[in-house]
């Protein structure tokens, strides 16, 4: 295999930006010419240093970073691979958590709250609720591969789960659980701009481009059961469906 300094260059020695920074630029502009593809994986780090000729440490500084900006990923016992955009079907009822699975990925959360409460007038009109009714919230900020790629608000009426505590890290997989998932749901899809405190959860930046999911899931006999609104990174994500001839 060609070393990566023969394809992108030698850092410079006289550069007065940090070694750490150069090393992080010319990762970056191999990814934007795709030197480095989409699932490509990286030398190992000693690998790196040798080739590069820098301490294991600027290493891993480069590679922190890049992996914070969501370019890179880590796979445990795998290694370093650059992040491959995802492709989720617009057209099926899937979770995240299958989603990631089903292309080889680890998803897990981060609970930014998890709480129990009456239905708000919003979530009434949503949701069809009459006022006073109770309803489980959950708020959480979604990775693959140990990289954030969305932030998910979800509200679901208290009837379908035994409780806030019986979602571990798939929604579906507790409504599935409680024999309350979604067959069928509605969906909006519409761009919107990253606000401050959205782009510091997500490692991305204030007005950066985002994809808004707004998801309305209904059971079988036409209850609503799920409302959620997920904020996903647009550098991340693409959204498909399949189209066919209207009769």
């Amino acid at each position: 295999m060609t070393p990566l300094s023969k394809l992108i260059g030698p850092l410079d020695g006289e550069d007065r930006q940090p070694l750490y920074q150069q090393l992080q630029r010319a990762l970056r502009a191999a990814i934007d010419k795709n030197i480095l593809a989409p699932d490509d994986a990286l030398p190992a780090e000693r690998d790196l240093a040798e080739d590069f000729e820098v301490s294991r440490i600027t290493v891993r500084k480069a590679l922190d970073g890049l992996v914070g900006e969501g370019l890179l990923t880590r796979r445990h016992g795998a290694g370093t691979f650059v992040a491959g955009r995802v492709e989720k079907n617009f057209s099926m009822l899937t979770s995240f958590s299958e989603d990631m699975t089903a292309r080889g990925r680890t998803p897990h959360s981060e609970w930014l709250r998890r709480a129990e409460g009456a239905v708000t007038p919003e979530e009434s009109l949503t949701l069809g609720l009459s006022p006073g009714t109770r309803v489980y919230r959950f708020h959480r900020i979604r990775f693959a591969d140990g990289a954030p790629m969305s932030l998910e608000y979800a509200t679901v009426p208290a009837f379908a789960l035994p409780g806030v505590s019986a979602v571990e890290d798939s929604l579906y997989a507790a409504l599935e659980r409680s024999g309350h998932r979604p067959k069928r749901a509605l969906q909006r899809l519409r761009a919107v701009l990253f606000t401050k405190q959205q782009a510091e959860l997500l490692q991305a930046q204030e007005k950066d481009a985002g994809l808004l999911v707004e998801r309305r899931g209904f059971l079988a006999d036409g209850r609503p059961v799920e409302f959620s609104q997920s904020f996903y990174r647009g550098d991340t994500y693409d959204f498909v469906a399949e189209l066919g001839e209207s009769n």
